[in-house]
């Protein structure tokens, strides 16, 4: 995957998009951060306005396999995707950030995001059981 020399993701790739309810996708990322021997780490990822969902960046071509319940992947066709200076800072609310292109790697790897979302789903559901 190519990218620019600040670890962002070139302008004119596509890229997808896969959403995922917050709860599960905030334990994802802190698997995938704590597990620093998996290829790549976590890539940017997207927070919808009312906090509902996040959203991994993914290689392009990622949403024709992906079977992963509870959550979904969207080809992009690179659609709302601005990087760089040129992009604009969410305002509050809006749809934005939770890790920026600029802090981490270019995108996250598929089978690395399956693993830490199955992961994550066994930890949300043996926390809720303990409830």
């Amino acid at each position: 995957m190519e990218s620019t020399g600040t670890n962002t993701p070139a302008p004119d790739l596509d890229l997808d998009l896969v959403t995922v309810p917050t709860r599960q996708g905030l334990e994802a990322v802190d698997i995938i951060r704590r597990a620093a021997s998996r290829a790549g780490g976590v890539g940017p990822v997207l927070h919808d306005g009312s906090g509902d969902t996040l959203g991994f960046l993914v290689p392009s071509g990622t949403a024709d396999a992906w079977d992963m319940p509870g959550s979904a992947c969207t080809q992009t066709n690179g659609r709302g995707m601005r990087f760089g200076d040129d992009a604009a800072s969410p305002t509050a609310g809006a749809t934005g950030w939770l890790l920026p292109p600029e802090a981490v790697g270019p995108v996250t790897d598929p089978d690395v995001l399956r693993a830490a979302l199955g992961e994550a789903a066994r930890l949300i559901e043996a926390a809720d059981n303990c409830r």
